[in-house]
């Protein structure tokens, strides 16, 4: 699979440049919501109570952000910002009904705002996710689900969140971290082994009248640690049959690392003691049956990036052929995904089961292009690849319909060598806000651009943005009353399974003992 690449393998993650494969570090991100102060103005970022420009945290209008405003923080919104009404008039087109036929070439602004918001949802999980090897909390969620989408900065999303998901993929004992957590004497890590992979939301009462129907929203981080490393580079396929997921055809393969990342536990960590799979499963389940009774429209979206991208189309997957979307159709939104299975994956998901995904890539980024990397849809025919596939397997392609961006057509961009750039998920939100169609230019509809450097060296020198900007004052330290310099201890529990977990997962058929 892709090559890893670190620009500085040495020093602990928190201090290290984002640039993993198959994911998107971020720095540290501390234990305050970010503003959109002045770079250079730290009394502002400390007093401000703002949160990050985006296009789909609110309905004002406002001016298109220009080269010269680049980097100044301004609130500057979506122009394309549509009436009141019209997604819920059109949210089953928008969610894939007619696969996005004539709605991608040129693009349809409600779906250009679709998209962006589910990859600020999927971008979340990163901004979100404690990377400080010194914090017995390392590797979790920094913020409660109560406050979730305003520590993030995206307070108007119209979401809450009702579940955090976990993965762990350790029968190895594997080092999750290259640098291992630290902790002393008096320190007690919250898992040695799991991490934060994701979350489960669901949309408010208000955002379920803008949208038209309410709407569970799954989102999955992509590659932050050595174990999801492994599963990156891990290359052959197995049946999903063998990995606990029901599916009536044994022929239906996946690659093996995403599935057991994706369906792997730890029974000594309480965290982990369901996978993240069942984790997922028993809360769509859940939400899907309550809002039902209720007699209410529901929909599934799924999104993620990059690894994030393929456990999202196994989840998608997972949650049409288990049921647990109880005929409430699933979508995938998928960001800078790998392919993940083979063509009977392909048909089993898209044909019999009707799940939507669609794919947004740069097109200059070779993530997308890997595992399959010579028996691809690409390369050969389909009556080929059936044919390879037959006799020695290997053979991957794609999902979905493709959206194809690419990073040059922005003049905020720079020419670099760093492919990390080209797979930056802020970066391909930012394309989307400017992606009008094939050879129509680029045209920018109000999305701060200072996002894309959040967490890469991607923009123009001459906008005057910090590379890797997204941080802590301090990097989380703050100084006591007696003089001293401390990590500021959470005061919080990390909240653990929900007691119906096994409840919903036997109305699915499964038993999941813990």
């Amino acid at each position: 699979m892709a090559a890893t690449i670190s620009s500085c393998t040495s020093l602990p993650i928190s201090h290290r440049r984002p640039t993993l494969i198959l994911g998107q570090h971020q720095p540290p991100t501390g234990h305050r919501r970010f503003s959109n102060a002045p770079l250079n103005s730290v009394q502002r970022r400390r007093n401000s109570t703002h949160h990050v420009a985006s296009v789909s945290t609110t309905d004002r209008p406002a001016p298109v952000t220009t080269a010269g405003d680049t980097g100044r923080g301004s609130h500057t919104q979506s122009q394309a910002t549509k009436p009141p009404g019209e997604l819920a008039a059109r949210w089953r087109e928008i969610h894939g009904s007619n696969n996005w036929e004539g709605l991608l070439d040129p693009i349809d602004d409600v779906l250009r705002s679709e998209l962006i918001r589910y990859g600020e949802f999927a971008q979340a999980t990163y901004d979100s996710f404690d990377y400080d090897r010194f914090s017995p909390y390392s590797g979790s969620c920094r913020y409660p689900a109560e406050t979730f989408f305003s520590d993030v900065g995206l307070g108007g999303a119209g979401y809450e969140v009702s579940r955090f998901l976990y993965a762990s993929c350790n029968e190895l004992k594997f080092p999750n971290f290259v640098t291992p957590k630290h902790k002393n004497a008096d320190d007690k890590l919250w898992s040695e082994s799991g991490t934060f992979i994701g979350y489960v939301a669901v949309s408010t009462d208000e955002e379920t009248a803008r949208i038209g129907r309410r709407d569970i929203a799954v989102a999955w981080r992509g590659t932050i640690t050595r174990l999801e490393w492994l599963a990156d580079l891990t290359t052959n396929q197995r049946p999903l049959t063998d990995m606990g997921i029901p599916c009536p055809d044994p022929r239906v393969k996946v690659e093996s690392g995403f599935a057991e990342l994706y369906t792997g536990k730890d029974t000594e960590c309480k965290f982990c003691r369901y996978s993240a799979r069942e984790q997922a499963l028993a809360e769509v389940r859940k939400l899907v049956e309550l809002y039902h009774s209720k007699g209410e429209e529901v929909s599934v979206t799924v999104t993620g990036h990059s690894l994030g991208s393929a456990l999202a189309m196994l989840n998608a997957f997972d949650i049409a052929e288990t049921g647990a979307n109880a005929n409430a159709p699933v979508c995938v939104f998928s960001f800078a995904g790998p392919r993940v299975g083979n063509l009977d994956f392909k048909r089993r998901f898209e044909t019999e089961l009707g799940v939507r995904a669609l794919r947004v890539v740069n097109v200059h980024d070779r993530v997308p292009t890997v595992p399959g990397a010579f028996f691809n849809e690409k390369a050969f025919p389909e009556a080929v690849l059936r044919a390879v596939d037959g006799l020695s397997g290997g053979v991957y392609t794609h999902l979905g319909v493709l959206l194809e961006l690419d990073h040059k057509a922005s003049p905020f961009l720079k020419d670099t060598i760093d492919i990390s750039c080209y797979h930056n998920l802020e970066a391909h939100l930012h394309l989307l806000d400017g992606f009008r169609g094939r050879g129509e230019g680029f045209e920018p509809r109000g999305r701060d651009p200072a996002l894309v450097n959040k967490s890469a060296d991607f923009l123009r020198d001459d906008h005057m943005v910090p590379p890797v900007w997204y941080q802590a004052e301090n990097k989380g330290m703050v100084r006591m009353e007696d003089g001293r310099w401390v990590l500021v201890p959470r005061h919080r529990d990390i909240a653990e399974h929900p007691e119906d977990t096994d409840h919903h997962l036997q109305k699915l058929g499964l038993n999941a003992s813990s």
